[in-house]
Order: structure tokens, then sequence, then C-alpha cells
């Protein structure tokens, strides 16, 4: 059983980033500009908002955290979208979710220019990705993709098995998964809550990516011997051991599925550090086409 390990190959990424990023400043240029909008103060977006402006700096990127009370009302972040979106400062941006009840998401997502579309979340990327044209992906997918091609991972004619059918995780890995590309190729079996025999097609996936977000979900007796596995969940669970009083969880029961893979990824330090990462690429990728 080898470890993917998301944080290394997340450190890797990074570099060849700022690297690009001094040429960028030796040459006189401006430096990518990345905006974050946080609305409230959910725990896990706050905490994840954090990291993504710690990497801007890491990488020598601007950024931006524009602040919101719950209260907002859809008409001023529609406002505030709308701003960023004529900004020419402004490479690329992200709305985080999720967003208060009384705001619609999807409305949020499809006002953001789709050449800014930091998360890759528009519909007009989603729909790029799926045929194979060049677009901003999805950062966690992206992630997905990138660990497979770094570690060498075969994928061709390999049975993939996702588990989620998320419009952010499990559709896009779907699409990408069957590209006519490498990582791709892949014959790819979507399950879902609705699916009967769960445990039966998870039993025959040579890849199996668990993104359905209930921790523990995966077990020892559904996956095949020499399976590679990639965990996306990421589930905060009370626990007693750690100061914060709760723990990242992922959808796989890590200790009793390892010892059957050939490849796995940890919870965390798997796919999480590869979708922050992510995040910076588009960045770039939206600056270069900006150019």
């Amino acid at each position: 059983m080898q470890l993917i390990d998301g944080k290394l190959i997340s450190e890797q990424i990074k570099q060849e980033i700022a690297q690009e990023v001094e040429a960028l400043k030796a040459a006189g240029k401006k430096v990518p500009h990345l905006v974050a909008i946080l609305v409230g103060h959910d725990g896990g977006s706050e905490s994840y908002v954090a990291h993504k402006i710690k990497d801007c700096q890491q990488v020598g990127f601007e950024s931006t955290l524009i602040r919101y009370e719950d209260d907002v009302t859809e008409a001023e972040l529609l406002a505030k979208v709308e701003e960023l979106n004529n900004d020419n400062s402004v490479t690329g941006f992200i709305v985080q979710l999720p967003l208060p009840k009384h705001i619609a998401e999807q409305k949020i997502i499809e006002a953001i220019n789709p050449a800014k579309d930091a998360d890759g979340f528009h519909p007009i990327n989603v729909g790029r990705m799926l045929i194979g044209l060049p677009s901003l992906v999805s950062a966690t997918p992206a992630g997905i993709i990138e660990l497979l091609e770094r570690y060498k991972i075969e994928t061709k004619g390999k049975h993939c098995v996702v588990i989620g059918r998320s419009n952010i995780v499990g559709k896009p890995i779907a699409g990408l998964m069957m590209q006519k590309a490498y990582p791709g190729d892949a014959t790819v079996t979507v399950c879902h809550s609705r699916s009967q025999n769960i445990k039966e097609i998870c039993l025959q996936a040579d890849i199996l990516i668990a993104a359905i977000g209930s921790p523990g979900f995966v077990k020892e007796d559904m996956v095949k011997e020499g399976a590679v596995v990639i965990d996306v969940g990421t589930t905060r669970v009370p626990s007693t051991l750690t100061k914060s009083g709760f723990k990242l969880t992922g959808d796989v029961r890590f200790d009793e599925v390892s010892p059957k893979c050939s490849y796995i990824t940890p919870v965390p330090g798997g796919v999480g550090p590869m979708t922050r990462v992510e995040l910076l690429k588009n960045t770039l990728l939206a600056y270069k086409a900006q150019q």
C-alpha cells in the first residue's frame, strides 16, 4: 500500500507556481490577484478562506478578502460580483459556499464571469470541461486528476467507481475520468444515495473515488484487493482527542481499508491540500488567458 501524499504534491505545485510568479515580477508584470467573498462566520468556511489567503501569500499572488454578515441581501452580493467581474485588477474570485438560506447559490455562481471563476463552478466552465475544451475545472476534481497523474497511476481501461453525484465533485470527476486523456480513458460508474447494490458495484472498482460526505461509509468489505482509493470526504466529527473538539473524518474507514489498497489518500492530507492548490492553478490559468 502506498500513501498518496496530497500535502507533499501541493507543496511541489506551490513552488512551481511561485517560480512563475517570480518570473512575472522580474519581467515587470503585475501578479495574479485572487479575491474571496466570505458571508457569515461558518467555522469551516472561515478556516478554508484563511488557508486560501495564506496560500496566495506563499506563491506571491495578491489576495483580498471581502466579508459580509449573514444578513447581506442577494442583491448586494450580486452587485459585488458584478463589480469584481468588471474590475481589471482582479484575476479571479470565489464566493465561499455555503451561503445563507435566503441567497440562491446557483444565481450567484451564474453571475460570475466564467473567465474569473476560480472555483470552476460556472455552467460554462463545467460544460467546456465535459466536452474536453480548455476551462477552469472545479478544484477538487482537478486535484484528484493531478494526484493520479503525479503518482503515475494507470487509468486507461480501468473501472472507476465514483460514490456521490454532487455538481462540485461527483459529476465533474466522472466526466474527467472518461475523457480521452491521461488521467482518463476509464470506464466510469457513478453511485449515489438511490443506487442499489453499492457494495457489489464498489467491489468491481479498480479506482474508487468516495465523495458522498458520509463518514466511514466505505468499509473493508466494499474494496477489492489492489484497488486505488481516493477519499474526498471531510466531515468534522466531535472528538475528545483534539484541542478544537472535532476531527476531520473521511468517507473511507482508512484503518481497515488501507491494507487492501495499492494506493490510498489519507484524511486529512490527501485531497484537501490539492483542492486549495488547484484554486491557485485556476487563478494562474485565468491570468494567462486575460493577458
